[in-house]
């Protein structure tokens, strides 16, 4: 990821630097005017400290994990509530790390980049959209390759582990096994941190580039232009309130308590920060201010923005609990997909595959009704400070999100240090709880990425010069129609990446069982190495191509054909996008509860499917592993895919503007 910071350092700062040299500039020398490379020098620094947070986001939850996996399993010897604390504090440092690290990075920019442009606020704030631009292209390296990694892993050693050789899951005998508990902190700790992170700094940016040109912004109004900071640094303290309710107020004695209490937190949080966003908004934005919005002057008054923001806060909830009734095997639609199993992995699959595209109502209703209020009272500013009012959560979230994959490979310590049968009940126990919120904050990612991605959109048809977008016209819908099948294209370069990584991994995995004596009695370890440097390289060289489609589009979208077109793809890109990553996400996780449904056997009808190595077992663990790629590589990479691409669009605006549309000119 460094050589890639190090090509795209280059060439933001070359584009940048001739993006506006026909605008007229005090200090003018020659062809290039100083301010424009300034603007250029600002734009890559920028990148360079979002790119640099986003990889340090990575890299700290995933030590955090490391050292709170074992002393999760420790404490999993005391009971299931010590277990809980233990690896639920460990998500929440990651969390609250995240969260501080991003407000802090963006503050410290802001207040250097104010020293050199003083009053020119829009200066400073476009140069500052590098910084999401860093952010993101980092989330999408560590999400892709993350994922890629993982879930070659992890499907090499289900089908070969428990459908051929009817061996438990994280059995030391399995020669993935260690690859696939890697795999779980590079994608779910390192890719969802990163993305995470990657929504809070595009949505920050967008909110403070459009506030910059309003009466705000003109005014030097330095509080209210720092409102979505504000809101982002109350968010912590809320979280850090709520954290401390679970964790210390009280307490889990039984399985049965685990995911209420995680679901508690997010309607605690959300109630509280409700209440925070009404201070921050009567206290720190005028009573009265304009927005400059598409040439049109728009009157906003605190109490809109207090709506928008809340609106966004509350859609994420909708969101969250939405996602969850579709991936929790305690509703039907899961119960739905596990009894589909008894006749097998192709009447799964399709009972799974309804229930993704079903799962995608309520969330798109949910983002329709955020995006019409905030747009209403607010424009696209109003948007924007509701994709933050989304993610103002995001400690809370991520602390939830993060004790899954905790849990899972505690439980996967558990089994291969060979502890007793109780620990391993225990961990798994937390595990199905966490499965269920790695859900729900998957849904809270892609819904806030819809919001960002149209207040970013918003940004680069005012910074472009576009009066409206006319989906009659045929630049406009041509891109339309190519941004709407990108997603396609993307989903398609992760699906088969994982694929052919996997393959490899069955083989190797076979190849040990086959040729290596004593392995399956356990008197020969098996070459863990092997399957790690398989699922290593795989996740590195496949990274690349989806990275690039994604990188490229927008540089050739804009510098051949325009900034109409570009704005076509952006649009059809977002809409096809979300649709895609939250029917992806939920069929994925549906399919994981499905077959841990029938592995618990908690009810009557989960023990009518089993017990493990059943043939209805067998097609939930086939229905499982389709649904790994779907789940934690395809469906979260797409929203990067419509925030990075928004992003990068804006950042390169004034050069598309000056420049774009060559091929249209020669036709």
């Amino acid at each position: 990821m460094g050589v890639f910071a190090v090509i795209i350092f280059v060439f933001l700062g070359s584009v940048k630097g001739f993006s506006t040299k026909s605008e007229p500039c005090t200090y003018s020398k020659g062809n290039l005017c100083k301010p424009a490379l300034a603007n250029a020098a600002f734009t890559t620094l920028a990148f360079l400290l979002g790119a640099t947070t986003s990889v340090l986001s990575g890299f700290l939850g995933m030590k955090i994990a490391t050292y709170a996996n074992a002393r999760t399993t420790l404490e999993a010897r005391k009971g299931v509530g010590k277990a809980f604390i233990t690896a639920f504090r460990s998500g929440a440092v990651m969390g609250f790390l995240l969260a501080a690290n991003g407000l802090l990075v963006l503050y410290i920019s802001i207040i250097l980049f104010k020293t050199y442009y003083g009053d020119d606020w829009e200066g400073l704030y476009e140069s500052i959209t590098g910084y999401g631009l860093g952010g993101s292209s980092m989330a999408l390296f560590g999400r892709v390759g993350g994922g890629i990694y993982t879930k070659a892993a992890d499907v090499g050693a289900d089908l070969v582990g428990k459908v051929e050789r009817n061996i438990p899951e994280d059995d030391p005998r399995n020669p993935a096994v260690i690859a696939d508990n890697v795999g779980d902190n590079v994608g779910d700790i390192a890719g969802m941190g990163s993305d995470l992170f990657g929504s809070y700094a595009e949505a920050s940016c967008a909110a403070l580039f459009v506030a910059s040109i309003s009466s705000i912004g003109i005014n030097h109004d330095y509080t209210a232009m720092s409102y979505p900071l504000i809101i982002s640094s109350v968010g912590i303290v809320v979280c850090l309130i709520t954290t401390l309710l679970a964790t210390d107020l009280s307490e889990i004695r039984n399985v049965s308590e685990i995911e209420p209490s995680l679901k508690r937190q997010l309607v605690v949080s959300t109630i509280l920060m409700t209440v925070g966003i009404a201070v921050v908004s009567f206290f720190a934005l005028p009573s009265e201010f304009t927005l400059f919005n598409f040439g049109t002057e728009k009157a906003v008054k605190n109490w809109h923005l207090f709506f928008c923001v809340t609106i966004g806060l509350w859609a994420g909830l909708v969101i969250g609990y939405t996602t969850e009734y579709y991936t929790s095997n305690a509703y039907s639609p899961v119960q739905d997909v596990a009894d589909s199993c008894r006749t097998g992995a192709a009447t799964n699959v399709i009972f799974g595959l309804a229930l993704g595209y079903k799962s995608v109502i309520v969330p798109i209703f949910a983002i329709a009704t955020a995006i019409y209020v905030s747009f209403s009272l607010a424009a696209m500013y109003g948007i924007a400070v509701a994709a933050l009012g989304m993610l103002s959560t995001i400690a809370t979230g991520l602390a939830i999100d993060a004790y899954g994959p905790i849990s899972d490979n505690a439980g996967g310590i558990a089994e291969m240090a060979g502890m007793s049968h109780k620990i391993r009940e225990r961990t798994d126990a937390l595990d199905a709880a966490g499965n269920t919120t790695a859900a729900i904050g998957k849904g809270f990612a892609i819904g806030s990425a819809a919001l960002v991605s149209l207040a970013l959109f918003g940004a680069f048809v005012s910074r472009a010069g576009i009066n409206s977008v006319d989906v009659l016209t045929p630049k406009v819908f041509i891109g339309l129609i190519v941004g709407a099948m990108l997603p396609y294209w993307f989903s398609a370069m992760t699906m088969k990446s994982v694929g052919s990584a996997a393959l490899k991994m069955v083989e190797e995995v076979r190849r040990q069982f086959n040729t290596i004596p004593g392995l399956m009695e356990g008197t020969v370890k098996p070459d863990y190495a092997n399957c790690v440097k398989i699922s290593t390289d795989a996740s590195l060289r496949e990274m690349i191509p989806p990275g690039a489609l994604v990188m490229l589009t927008p540089l050739i979208t804009g510098t051949l054909f325009g900034v109409e077109t570009l704005a076509g793809v952006l649009a059809g890109s977002l809409v096809s996008g979300v649709q895609v990553a939250i029917s992806a996400s939920n069929t994925g996780g549906a399919w994981d509860n499905a077959k841990k449904y029938i592995e618990a056997g908690a009810s009557e009808h989960a023990k009518s499917l089993g017990p493990k190595g059943s043939d209805a077992h067998k097609a939930a663990v086939i229905g499982d592993t389709i649904g790994d790629p779907l789940k934690d590589t395809s469906g979260p990479s797409l929203n990067i895919l419509i925030k990075l691409m928004a992003v990068e669009s804006l950042v390169f605006a004034p050069f598309f503007a000056a420049h774009g549309g060559l091929l249209f000119k020669f036709l």
